[in-house]
């Protein structure tokens, strides 16, 4: 029996200090989450920076002026003294299309040339001597009437031969094509004895192309909605990727005010304008039609403005409208308030968070011009304020006003636009 009595002491004194052990336990998690959570951020120093505003785009290099040579007359190619990438100069043989139908038909114009100003003559002196004759009344009037009627109707058929051998003429010519500038034949396409077609109404046969490749562009698409940034006059700083290791300065010469779409009733609708950006080519530097090509093109530029990071921008219910996230009916239910309607997305405004005294606080903000990596701010208070950059969780979630942080900057080489200091 006293065994027993000892056995249930034991037990007694272990389940107490198991459930004490417990009851500490829950005091401490309860006290522990009483306390403020302290929120680790970076954070770096506001400072003035040149902002410089870019719109990207890609494209081809391809000459300013370029010339197809199409075929205006039908044959075979029997002269073809060029080849692809030669130099060639204004007024140079280009080619040589067989000519015989053509002068023959020179030859029968002529001919018909010659018939029409013989009988011209004839008639011609038959009216004289009508005129002659009619002044001694030896003819009647009719008579002569006849006689100039004759005389017109040669010299109209005179007009028409020669209007014939002219067109023949002008036929013949184009059998032969020369350069018409200085230039380079960037692409050949037709081989000699191959047979072209030419035509009056449509466009012949594409036989080559002459490029001026002393004067080369840039053409870029750029979307509908960065292009109204782009004026003519603007700065671009250009990457081809057959030169990988330089970069070569552009000038926006052109911008188109006709779009281009692709996938056109589809939801990859793509709609762009051609920008055209003339290269600045520097010596030792030969661009080829076609190369592939990707442009910065500088829009605008503040100078000494108060910048911050592009991710320490965030967006926040002004403090007035701050709503509790649940509250309790008259009955004791509690009530969800945590669904953001589009009354409240309207109020919603952009802040930076700042740090003072180890507390968090916002600033609201107003965004002007942005590189790749900085956005100009204008806001109260802003000058040398220690705003918070990272981490983006951070920034977006966990911060709030009022929030403990903790600060651990890692000393980093800062990249984008060049703060005011920065370079001595």
């Amino acid at each position: 029996m006293a065994t027993n009595g000892k056995k249930s002491k034991k037990k007694i004194i272990i389940f107490s200090v198991i459930g004490l052990v417990l009851v500490v336990l829950v005091l401490l998690v309860f006290l522990g989450s009483k306390k403020d959570a302290v929120v680790t951020v970076q954070t770096e120093k506001i400072q003035r920076r040149t902002i410089t505003q870019i719109v990207s785009a890609t494209g081809k290099i391809q000459p300013v002026i370029k010339v197809k040579i199409n075929a205006e007359v039908s044959g075979e190619l029997i002269g073809l003294p060029v080849r692809e990438g030669q130099r060639v100069s204004k007024g140079q043989l280009l080619v040589r299309i067989k000519p015989d139908a053509y002068q023959a038909g020179v030859d029968q114009a002529d001919a018909q040339m010659n018939m029409s100003e013989a009988n011209l003559r004839k008639a011609e002196a038959d009216y004289k001597r009508s005129q002659e004759l009619i002044g001694k009344k030896l003819i009647s009037d009719a008579e002569l009437e006849l006689s100039k009627a004759s005389y017109e109707s040669a010299k109209a058929s005179r007009d028409q031969a020669a209007a014939s051998l002219k067109s023949a003429k002008d036929t013949y010519s184009k059998s032969a094509i020369y350069a018409p500038m200085d230039g380079v034949v960037s692409q050949l396409i037709s081989e000699l004895g191959e047979r072209v077609s030419g035509s009056t109404f449509t466009q012949g046969t594409e036989i080559m192309t002459i490029s001026d490749l002393n004067r080369m562009e840039a053409r870029v698409d750029v979307g509908e909605n960065d292009v109204v940034l782009v004026s003519v006059g603007d700065t671009a700083k250009i990457d081809v990727d057959s030169y990988p290791d330089r970069k070569f300065i552009g000038t926006v010469s052109q911008i188109a005010n006709t779009a281009t779409s692709r996938g056109s009733g589809t939801q990859d609708e793509v709609t762009n304008f051609q920008v055209r950006i003339l290269i600045s080519t520097p010596p030792g530097v030969s661009f080829r039609p076609g190369m592939s090509m990707a442009a910065d093109i500088e829009t605008e530029t503040h100078t000494s403005v108060l910048a911050v990071p592009i991710q320490s921008v965030t967006v926040r219910m002004p403090k007035e409208d701050k709503k509790p996230e649940a509250a309790q009916d008259a009955g004791g239910v509690k009530l969800d308030t945590k669904k953001t309607t589009k009354k409240d997305e309207d109020k919603l405004e952009e802040v930076i968070f700042v740090i003072a005294d180890g507390k968090a606080k916002t600033i609201p903000v107003k965004r002007g011009l942005s590189d790749d990596t900085y956005v100009e701010v204008k806001g109260n208070n802003l000058e040398s304020a220690e705003v918070v950059v990272g981490p983006f969780k951070a920034i977006n979630r966990d911060l709030e006003v009022g929030s403990a942080v903790k600060i651990e900057n890692k000393t980093t080489k800062r990249t984008g636009a060049s703060a005011e200091g920065d370079k001595k």
